[in-house]
């Protein structure tokens, strides 16, 4: 068999030295829509905890909590218990279809807005513009020899301490009375975050996510994408060679702008592939370089491969309306709301009282002398409202027949006890029953 060097040729490294990428600064309607959606996700991942929801007093006042020590997850008027956990499942299916959705719709667009890598790997590029300066400032200080004013410009970032807040414990956090496992998950949780966002960033992306694989599956020709119109910008060249040969050239002028400005560092003239996060960025860049030469904009855009099809064939692109309703996308929204309306009336109907009862299997029965059989049950109730409440349970179909718990005798008993409330979320009792015999019948059934 051949050497894998005799099938390339050469010796050939399946490893590849990473190249630090900076992508330069944008302004343009894409660009702003990305701060408003970073500044939408961090104010609901920080504020969310501090929002207040009257629940009563016996139950937390926090909106959204997983509350391990009682095994509880609230969001809002929902409480969630441990035997529900259907529910979550359910929102994980929910937020599964929903990306399906998205992406045959537009591609990769969470990827590019809202992701939490995403988020988090653009506020630190744009930290370490503010410190260290734009895309060439910051391309002549990691090339430069390692000064103090270096070290202190890489190491000196107090912006950590922005990834490390837990706002349900900051009073107890900063103060030092916290629990060990508080301080244990904010430092785990920055050294992921500032390792992610800050040193791997575009990695984590193209080699470490693995939807960009699965994305393939999602898209087809007809999902908007961003899309480089290869026919109407090649050839390449300058102005100056447009200007010398009319005709000659097309849009294109390659200045790599588009490629400055992509957070990921790829070329998107080069058609779609595996790092693109669709974030649109490129066509900020590209819109302000053809306004600036005095062409139309729309050279690199939101567009399907079918329409650039159609439009290097001379025809139109279809409306944007039509593109994002199709059969495919429809039918990944209905479902999505088949389930979420399913999720909204199994929560409408629960019962919020759990009985479970259990026979005492030792002794399986006991007959008293006067031939009356007693079974002793465990009743466990489990009350999931947020307020205490009286249960009564009673027996039903058996004449004389009594039941009392631990507290009584056979003397109190009655076919119906009360007051299996002291806990206001949940009790357990050991029910006595006692019935007179039965003419041809087992003790004990």
């Amino acid at each position: 068999m051949a050497s894998p060097d005799d099938l390339t040729g050469g010796k050939t490294s399946l490893y590849a030295a990473r190249k630090a990428i900076y992508p330069k600064r944008v302004d343009g309607p894409f660009r702003r829509l990305k701060w408003a959606i970073m500044a939408v996700t961090l104010a609901i991942y920080y504020g969310t905890p501090w929002i207040r929801w009257d629940r009563g007093p016996y139950a937390p006042d926090q909106a959204v909590l997983v509350d391990l020590a009682h095994r509880r997850f609230y969001m809002f008027q929902i409480e969630i218990w441990p035997h529900e956990f259907y529910y979550v499942a359910g929102l994980l299916i929910m937020a599964g279809i929903g990306l399906f959705l998205v992406t045959s719709a537009v591609g990769r667009a969470w990827c590019g807005y809202a992701c939490p890598q995403t988020v988090w790997t653009d506020l630190f590029q744009h930290v370490d513009r503010l410190v260290d300066g734009d895309r060439n400032a910051q391309i002549r200080l990691a090339q430069g020899p390692w000064t103090a004013e270096k070290v202190g410009k890489r190491t000196g970032g107090a912006w950590i301490m922005y990834f490390a807040d837990a706002p349900t414990l900051t009073h107890d956090f900063w103060t030092g009375q916290a629990a060990p496992v508080a301080y244990g998950t904010v430092a785990v949780l920055t050294a992921t975050t500032f390792v992610l966002g800050g040193f791997m960033r575009e990695q984590v992306c193209i080699y470490m996510c693995p939807w960009p694989r699965i994305q393939t599956a999602m898209m087809d020709e007809k999902s908007l994408l961003v899309t480089y119109r290869e026919w109407r910008g090649e050839p390449r060249g300058s102005t100056k060679k447009a200007m010398a040969h009319p005709g000659a050239f097309g849009d294109c002028i390659d200045c790599n702008q588009c490629v400055a400005v992509c957070p990921t560092g790829i070329d998107i003239r080069e058609g779609p592939q595996i790092g693109c996060i669709t974030c649109a960025l490129c066509i900020d860049a590209c819109d302000g370089v053809m306004a600036q030469v005095g062409r139309p904009r729309g050279l690199i855009d939101y567009c399907t491969l079918e329409d650039v099809a159609a439009e290097k064939a001379g025809g139109t692109a279809r409306p944007v309306r039509k593109t994002l309703f199709r059969p495919r996308t429809i039918i990944y929204f209905s479902i999505w709301c088949a389930i979420g309306a399913a999720m909204l009336f199994t929560l409408g109907q629960r019962t919020r009282l759990d009985l479970a009862v259990q026979h005492e299997r030792s002794p399986l029965y006991v007959q008293l002398s006067d031939g009356h059989i007693r079974n002793n049950y465990t009743l466990k109730l489990r009350n999931m409202e947020t307020r205490p409440r009286a249960v009564e349970v009673t027996v039903s179909g058996l004449k004389d027949a009594a039941l009392w718990t631990e507290e009584g005798s056979r003397v109190t008993a009655a076919i119906a006890t009360r007051g299996l409330d002291g806990d206001p979320r949940g009790d357990s009792e050991t029910i006595q029953f006692d019935r007179p015999p039965v003419d041809n019948q087992e003790p004990g059934q």
